[in-house]
């Protein structure tokens, strides 16, 4: 029989380490089987057509799709149609979104012949040989396909984990599947090849010691773990395959204080210099032995998502949630220093007893840890979790679809909602593109609020009718610099001198100054990602300082002093490779593409002294280049 396990990922560089792991546990406790196990990888981005079309060439017996909140309906679309061109293929369903609704779900797919519920590989063993003893006994599969299987129902009552429809109509639920030992289940990489491009994911324990109402991994508190052993010898073919990234899908990695330890040991001391490793913390559980690890690991080998979610101490309690606030912003601060750590902070919305005002309070606080990238994410009503029973408690409307996000809770108005997708927005492009800092930093001296700063360019997108435009890059940047140039800030944050009480003229001084610092800061934001020759509308004409930027790149070529690794080329080459850019006082930066900082891809770049470029030194913030 032929087995098809479907994957339809939400981008290509996605890996679905579930199907991987069903396949190769399957292969190990079913090796006397004639059962063929075949993956299908897909993506929702994909033309449902272009996926049915490779499903019924493939002619499996029975397919399983892997399901999520952003695949469901995507897969419920296909499943329909699935049905009507392989009318003998059985159909079943697994994963998180289909796990604590099966009865509805199989009540509403007729196509569906039953759903996998919770972990699956023992139960997707066992659906297997069941399938095999049925056309066994039937002697319905010769050399060539005759018939269709169909499974007894008696054979069906005996495996744990299903859902599946009786004969009578009736939905039947066979309990709960049986938890592994993670040790039982074989890498399930081993005969993979195709890891270029493609983000791996990967697990060393499952279940969560945590039980946060809004997540499904609290209804498991049963934390199994990985053997060290194992871990350490499959984090070796990683490393030995280059793999670019490996996501750890641990819920909290660091529950095991030793567990975390070996692992990041183990990395440290085993660096390829190319692997990047993701993995899902409580930062306030790092220890200092841990810390001093983490400090001497190389730029980017390992990157930090830590779920601080919110700062406000009643929604914490009533989100079951246990957290050291202090001790996570320590720590989080104390890697910021290292300066070798991407970490991602996340935050949700619509938790209860926050409601607008004190959101933004979590979101400057966390706003102020100067995270790399900050997550406003929106609380979702998952199938299954303690948040779902408490709807009517919380005055809580949400989406009927997946992702079941919010609409509206008992302190917080769809109103309220509208602002803060506003807001999140002006975030993902300006804060988390990595592209503003120098400008980012300086505009939060002038504002008392980081989220009032991000709502009022939100507010000024609306105004200027930009908002359901596709704006390139550079456009982004030319927006930036108008916001700044009609909004003042906070005049509260600014200096007394910078106050309007010292007069008007003071003011339009002030005014003239602060446009052009934003000038400098925004072109330096602009050449540090990359030496782009198209120019934003505020840029300086560099026409008159054209003579003496070939000058610089002579002496450059002649006697390098700035730019290393150029030897090859002639100064002409040099001055298009790398960027000399004029600040408003007359000095000059150079940045050099050859050399990037490993976490934010910037290219390094360096004031220029009075000798090779005459004029007075450009002033640089600190965190310049990084």
């Amino acid at each position: 029989m032929r087995f098809l396990l479907a994957a339809v990922n939400a981008k290509y560089i996605h890996s679905n380490l579930g199907v991987y792991s069903l396949k190769a546990y399957a292969e190990k406790y079913l090796s006397d089987s004639a059962a063929e196990i075949q993956i299908g990888e897909y993506t929702i981005n994909q033309q449902p057509d272009e996926i049915l079309r490779d499903i019924f060439l493939r002619r499996p017996d029975v397919v399983g799709f892997s399901c999520y909140i952003w695949n469901i309906v995507y897969i419920r679309r296909i499943i329909r149609n699935l049905k009507k061109i392989l009318p003998d293929t059985d159909v079943w369903l697994g994963g998180p979104e289909v796990s604590y609704d099966g009865e509805r779900l199989l009540a509403e797919e007729p196509a569906v012949t039953g759903i996998m519920a919770g972990e699956g590989e023992k139960t997707f063993v066992r659906l297997v040989k069941a399938y095999e003893e049925s056309a066994a006994a039937a002697s319905l599969y010769t050399a060539e396909r005759k018939s269709r299987a169909v499974l007894p129902e008696e054979q069906l009552e005996r495996i744990l984990g299903i859902f599946f429809r009786a004969s009578s109509g009736e939905i039947v639920t066979t309990g709960p599947a049986e938890l592994l030992n993670l040790d039982e289940i074989p890498f399930p990489y081993e005969k993979t090849e195709d890891f270029e491009h493609r983000i791996i994911y990967y697990e060393s324990s499952r279940g969560c010691p945590f039980r946060c109402s809004y997540c499904l991994s609290s209804i498991d508190k049963t934390v199994r773990f990985r053997s060290l052993g194992l871990v350490k010898e499959e984090l070796n073919f990683f490393l030995k395959k280059g793999v670019p990234q490996v996501k750890f899908v641990d819920r909290t990695f660091n529950c095991s204080r030793s567990h975390a330890l070996a692992v990041w040991k183990y990395l440290l001391e085993h660096d390829n210099g190319v692997t990047n490793f993701h993995f899902e913390i409580s930062a306030d559980l790092i220890d200092e032995e841990q810390l001093a690890v983490i400090r001497q690991m190389r730029p980017g080998l390992i990157q930090l998502e830590i779920g601080v979610q919110t700062t406000y101490e009643p929604a914490i309690r009533e989100i079951r949630r246990t957290m050291d606030l202090g001790r996570l912003r320590e720590t989080v601060g104390r890697i910021k220093s290292f300066g070798n750590v991407h970490q991602h902070l996340d935050l949700i919305a619509g938790l209860p007893y926050e409601n607008l005002e004190r959101f933004c309070q979590s979101f400057d606080e966390v706003y102020d840890m100067e995270p790399d990238q900050l997550q406003l994410g929106f609380l979702k009503i998952l199938k299954g979790s303690y948040m779902a029973e408490m709807t009517a408690e919380y005055g809580t409307v949400f989406h009927d679809e997946p992702p079941y996000e919010v609409l509206a809770t008992r302190w917080l108005s769809y109103e309220d909602i509208l602002r803060l997708k506003a807001a999140e927005n002006m975030v993902e492009v300006y804060y988390n593109s990595g592209q503003f800092a120098l400008t980012l930093k300086e505009m939060r001296r002038e504002w008392t609020s980081p989220f009032r700063m991000f709502e009022a360019l939100a507010d000024f997108y609306e105004n200027q009718g930009l908002n359901g435009v596709s704006h390139s890059r550079l456009a982004r940047y030319e927006i930036l610099y108008c916001f700044l140039c009609e909004s003042p800030g906070n005049k509260e944050s600014l200096p007394m001198g910078e106050k309007e009480a010292d007069g008007p003229d003071r003011m339009a001084d002030e005014r003239i100054r602060r446009q052009e610092r934003y000038r400098d800061l925004l072109m330096c934001d602009l050449y540090l990602r990359e030496n782009v020759k198209s120019r934003p509308f505020f840029a300086r004409d560099l026409g008159p300082y054209k003579q003496k930027i070939r000058e610089f790149f002579r002496r450059e070529k002649e006697c390098p002093r700035y730019l290393q690794g150029y030897e090859a080329y002639d100064a002409r080459q040099i001055a298009n490779m790398a960027h000399l850019e004029v600040m408003g006082d007359g000095s000059a930066v150079l940045f050099d593409y050859l050399r990037r900082s490993p976490l934010s891809h910037n290219a390094a770049a360096v004031d220029i002294d009075e000798q090779r470029w005459k004029g007075a030194g450009a002033a640089v913030p600190e965190s310049f280049g990084r």
